[in-house]
């Protein structure tokens, strides 16, 4: 087997290299079932109780609390652009948007097909480059639900406060950080995410809904996308991402054995401060984005010259450190240090950074 490479990608991301190889063991045969996941029934005795642990699993870590349901959806992250608003905007006809970025003002088109859309705060007028304050929130008391994106991939931001809205439900795009730090689950009406940059491999999305939110859904709403339908069915209306609701599973053990939520919210601030430091003390190096607003998750970085930052990728891939090419509408570069990137993969790129800045 090759050596494996320092994978920054901003996702489909690095699994644990433990659940990796626990898998491996399992493919052909789970547990002396004599079948793989990947084979058998979604309704079998087995993948039942892989489903409800990895549901009960993932209630802990994250403490869900009572009277939030959690759903294991397919569709990816964007499906839910157009989920939300068809089971939420119908209780007002009108809902709230913070753009500051690419993915949440995707979402705000979509929802622009279901009703009145309202922009609350945008951070477009600097480059998707910080995030809004709570006094900057242009909040709408009528709205049927406020929606904003976590952490913003392509722009290198992240929202490290929760919006105070009032009565008016939270919803919120968590797919680029879900289970890297501890949240108040009780402040929101709901919260989705992709899987496949902290959780399990693509075809997953995570839905954690606050209950007494569902059976509100306009009456175009297709079957599947109503969540009081999948919550009736738990998840399994049809066959489910079977594979990757396995995969959540070994993921949430090995968070576990992280030190959990805490453990993960401590680790990953020690690997994004590396980082940090050592782009904002280089001579070539430099960071757009907002000290106060900076993600933990996707550390984005650039020269200033589109031929030396090639270079900087090049040199970086040749060494083993893959993916670190900003997004395609940016440029420069982007290291996505998610969850399951270990400490020494960052401490590679700091020591080549440094070297490469000399160098250069």
């Amino acid at each position: 087997m090759g050596k494996r490479v320092y994978n920054f990608s901003a996702g489909p991301s690095m699994l644990p290299l433990s659940v990796l190889e626990q898998a491996a063991t399992e493919i052909t045969d789970y547990r002396g079932c004599g079948m793989s996941v990947m084979e058998m029934s979604h309704r079998s005795p087995v993948f039942d109780r892989i489903f409800q642990d990895a549901q009960e699993k993932f209630r802990r870590l994250l403490n869900v609390p009572d009277g939030y349901k959690i759903l294991f959806l397919q569709g990816g992250a964007t499906t839910q652009f157009s989920a939300v608003p068809l089971n939420l905007i119908g209780c007002t006809g009108t809902a709230d948007y913070a753009v500051t970025g690419r993915f949440s003002d995707s979402a705000r088109k979509e929802a622009t097909k279901y009703g009145n859309i309202s922009v609350a705060a945008s951070s477009k007028d600097r480059g998707y480059t910080y995030i809004p304050t709570q006094s900057q929130l242009n909040l709408d008391s009528e709205a049927s639900y406020f929606y904003y994106c976590a952490n913003n991939t392509i722009y290198g931001t992240e929202w490290q406060y929760i919006p105070d809205t009032g009565p008016v439900p939270l919803v919120c795009d968590m797919s680029s950080d879900i289970l890297t730090r501890p949240v108040d689950v009780s402040r929101y009406g709901i919260i989705f995410a992709g899987a496949q940059k902290n959780m399990a491999p693509a075809g997953l999305t995570v839905v954690v809904i606050r209950e007494d939110l569902a059976g509100r859904e306009l009456p175009i709403t297709p079957l599947m996308l109503n969540y009081k339908t999948m919550i009736d069915k738990d998840s399994m209306f049809n066959t489910p991402p079977c594979w990757c609701i396995y995969i959540l599973g070994l993921v949430l053990d090995w968070l576990d054995e992280q030190g959990g939520l805490a453990g993960m919210e401590r680790t990953k601030r020690k690997k994004a401060q590396l980082l940090y430091d050592v782009i904002d003390h280089s001579r070539l190096f430099t960071c757009a984005v907002a000290p106060d607003s900076r993600s933990d998750m996707n550390v984005v970085f650039r020269t200033g010259d589109a031929a030396l930052d090639a270079k900087f990728v090049g040199e970086a891939s040749a060494a083993g450190m893959t993916n670190l090419k900003g997004h395609r509408s940016v440029g420069g570069m982007r290291a996505s240090i998610y969850n399951a990137m270990p400490m020494e993969g960052v401490e590679k790129l700091v020591d080549f950074i440094t070297a490469f800045d000399r160098a250069n």
